[in-house]
């Protein structure tokens, strides 16, 4: 049996930008969750998607360093 649990309040980034990844393209990042704790990378499913404010809401913002990009060509990117 799968017990699905509540989101995480919601939480604003506490840093975003974009990333240079070469010949012409850049990529949308943010980090959200406290600096210094545990680091998580989150992927989002591909292409047609992109991250979310739900996206910051799958991880406990005191536990986890949050690093959440949308792909080249992908929501913001």
């Amino acid at each position: 049996m799968t017990v699905l649990r509540d989101l995480y309040p919601a939480i604003e980034p506490y840093a975003s930008g974009m990333l240079d990844v070469g010949d012409g393209h850049s990529i949308y990042w943010e980090r959200s969750g406290t600096p210094g704790k545990k680091p998580a990378v989150f992927l989002h499913g591909g292409p047609g998607g992109g991250i979310s404010p739900a996206h910051r809401s799958l991880f406990h913002p005191e536990h986890y360093d949050v690093l959440l990009f949308d792909q080249r060509g992908c929501g913001r990117s």
